[in-house]
């Protein structure tokens, strides 16, 4: 088939290059436009515009996919079908209609739940225990449309948003294969989805991650969990920022409130939770490294009944 794919980050590199490899022809690639990035503001190429160069594909970048110069643009390429992974624009009628065998998007969630911007973190974040890839033939909605295929992964104990995405991110290409091969066979089924069934995952915001002591330390320790990398689960200590990025949840209570340290051990610090203690084991200060607990406390006092906020 002559495939246009349209992505842009990390997530959507790895199904690309599958689909370079196989033995399909990758026409055409449809991402985001460059962004300024760092410091210094450096324009930065979007992951998947990076690889189509490097094996020589065309690089469609449009403001809005939904111009009538766009449309147009990927109407010339004639493409078979349209892989979608993580592109970042809600696609027009007129391409999603275009070719033949339509337009297939990888989703990172097991629809119906979890549709919409996030839904990797936020499996993690609600404790999920199963996750995993969706492929699904695009209608006008939001994640909405029928399913043709779909692969699961158990999360592990201390899976984080960050591993979930790297694991998630190597089952898309492979199982988009096999829904080709039955598309070309005429053997592929369309399951429609049960819109009552479904959630939606919002954008992931740095305010996400400010962490409400009041909550029971089961519920902040996925947190911590589900927004590592990005943007971090935070609190605050001495008037700064200080990240959590490792913790864990111990069934126990304190006499004191939600958000006070409790006690603290060579290599840990303590704090009591609207339910149970969680358990610091690495942070980050702002400005500052991210280190485990021994270290931060070879610089830190962090005083039993102390109150992060």
């Amino acid at each position: 088939m002559k495939i246009v794919f349209m992505g842009t980050p990390d997530f959507a590199v790895r199904s690309l290059e599958t689909l370079i490899h196989s033995k399909h022809e990758v026409i055409g690639v449809v991402t985001q436009p460059d962004k300024p990035k760092g410091r210094g503001k450096t324009i930065q190429m979007t992951p998947v515009k990076e690889l189509a160069l490097e094996h020589g594909i065309p690089v469609f970048q449009p403001k809005r996919i939904r111009n009538e110069e766009a449309i147009a643009h990927v109407k010339e390429w004639n493409p078979d079908v349209i892989v979608v992974a993580a592109f970042g624009q809600l696609l027009p009628k007129e391409i999603i209609d275009m070719p033949q065998y339509g337009c297939l998007n990888i989703h990172a969630s097991l629809l119906p739940k979890y549709r919409g911007a996030s839904p990797i973190q936020q499996a993690v974040i609600n404790g999920e225990k199963e996750s995993g890839v969706t492929i699904m033939k695009m209608d006008e909605g939001l994640d909405t449309g029928d399913m043709l295929k779909k692969k699961s992964v158990q999360l592990d104990e201390k899976e984080t948003g960050e591993s979930l995405h790297d694991k998630l991110a190597l089952l898309g290409g492979p199982l988009m294969l096999e829904v080709l091969e039955e598309l070309e066979k005429g053997t592929a089924v369309l399951t429609p989805q049960k819109d009552e069934e479904s959630s939606y995952a919002k954008m992931l915001k740095k305010d996400m991650g400010h962490i409400d002591w009041e909550k029971p330390a089961t519920v902040i320790e996925c947190l911590i969990r589900g927004l590592n990398s990005w943007p971090s689960a935070y609190t605050g200590f001495e008037g700064k920022t200080l990240k959590i990025w490792n913790a864990d949840v111990v069934e126990e209570n304190s006499e004191y409130n939600p958000g006070t340290i409790v006690r603290t051990e060579k290599d840990a610090v303590f704090v009591q939770t609207g339910e149970g203690l969680l358990k610091l084991k690495e942070v980050q200060l702002e400005g500052k490294k991210r280190m485990d607990m021994a270290a931060f406390l070879r610089g830190y006092h962090m005083d039993r009944g102390t109150i992060l906020q």
